[in-house]
């Protein structure tokens, strides 16, 4: 057995701890998406594949038996391409989607689809905080006339992409205290985020709901259809391991 690990979550470093003690014959994948990345305790090789022809060639190559996808809730493209693969190919595969964040008293949310969304939402002349990654950053270019600033983990490497907006370079964990003295400094009216789930990244809509700013919570995209799924990282382990 062979399991293929496909990393990018705090969840994911928490099963790759387990397999590792365990002793799992097991290999981790890292999209390179973040500098700096805190070593896995798994063989690890870090970058894409080179689409699906590319990933179908490294899972018969490396004699990959199964596939844990540990990947963001949002990483939608390599989620349904391996899914898809390894329906082909025959391979178990198991998606673990830790489970969303969901509004509590005091929370002031709206849902949107996607980000170009949030123009029709957020007034002109406020300022806005995009927990949302530098990845997506150019769907927001309709935000034009409100002050921009996202923040991302790694410096930019190119200039801001549309008039009014700047880089924040943050690296987490941040604490509620945190957020909430940025937010207050930065003069923040509005807060868009991906609904990626997990407590570590939970503290900014802490921080929001005490100091009544608004969010704009981007649903998540559906996972892919017929995939076994778990938000449980003992089971993701469990299954590994029967593999």
């Amino acid at each position: 057995m062979t399991l293929l690990l496909l990393a990018g979550s705090g969840e994911a470093r928490r099963i790759a701890v387990a397999l590792a003690q365990a002793g799992a014959d097991a290999v981790a994948s890292l999209a390179g998406a973040t500098q700096r990345t805190k070593p896995l305790p798994l063989p690890t090789r870090i970058g894409g594949f080179g689409g699906e022809a590319g990933f179908t060639a490294y899972v018969k190559e490396a004699g990959i038996t199964a596939v844990l996808d540990a990947t963001h809730p949002f990483a939608s493209q390599i989620t349904v391409r391996t899914a898809g693969i390894c329906a082909e190919l025959g391979l178990p595969y198991l998606y673990h989607l830790r489970g969303p964040w969901v509004a509590e008293p005091g929370d002031n949310w709206r849902d949107i689809d996607h980000e170009e969304d949030a123009a029709a939402l957020i007034p002109l002349g406020k300022t806005v905080f995009l927990g949302t990654g530098r990845q997506t950053l150019d769907r927001f270019a309709n935000l034009q006339g409100r002050q921009v600033i996202c923040r991302q983990i790694d410096p930019p490497t190119a200039p801001f992409p549309f008039a009014g907006g700047r880089f924040l370079v943050g690296r987490p964990p941040f604490s509620v205290a945190h957020e909430s003295q940025l937010f207050r400094e930065l003069g923040i009216d509005w807060i868009v985020v991906k609904n990626a789930g997990g407590e570590a990244s939970r503290t900014k809509l802490t921080a929001a709901r005490d100091l009544g700013i608004p969010v704009l919570m981007i649903r998540r995209p559906p996972p892919p259809e017929g995939a076994q799924i778990t938000d449980s990282v003992d089971a993701a382990v469990a299954w590994a391991l029967l593999q």
